[in-house]
């Protein structure tokens, strides 16, 4: 199943704003360059589209995604018990290292998201950059067919 890289965000601060941008550099092994979490353990957080609309369709909302705080929101495929797959955004590949929970601060941007958000990873994946490079909106997303152990 194939899909798209639909928004990108750079994190200024830890609790900072979080900043659209339509390109960035992955590093391998660092995560995402001029964001705030880089060189951290979750070096990279997704979300998937489809799941944050069925989500505010839920709340009767329409809470902008950047919200959730993720780096990478992704289409036309599904983070759900994806740990330990291996992800290609353009020319990278991110390795899913488990589901991102959703904390406190998601009920301070809407009263009730966290809870809709606690269902099939609702708050999205992160991942270990495996291979990096430049990525830009609109770039082609894919699984690889391989699994890595957990």
């Amino acid at each position: 199943m194939a899909g798209r890289l639909e928004r990108i965000w750079l994190k200024r601060s830890r609790r900072g704003p979080m900043d659209p941008v339509d390109a960035a550099t992955l590093v391998e092994g660092k995560g995402v360059q001029n964001s705030a979490n880089f060189g951290s353990h979750r070096q990279v957080t997704l979300i998937a589209l489809e799941r944050w609309l069925e989500m505010m369709s839920e709340l009767g909302a329409d809470v902008d995604p950047s919200a959730r705080r993720a780096e990478l929101m992704v289409s036309g495929l599904d983070l759900e018990r994806t740990r330990g797959r291996l992800l290609t955004i353009g020319a990278c590949v991110l390795r899913i290292g488990g589901e991102t929970r959703p904390c406190e601060r998601m009920d301070e941007a809407y009263r009730g998201l966290r809870s809709v958000m606690e269902p099939r990873w609702g708050g999205g994946a992160w991942a270990e950059v495996v291979r990096g490079g430049e990525l830009s909106v609109g770039n082609p997303v894919a699984w690889h067919a391989e699994l890595f152990a957990e």
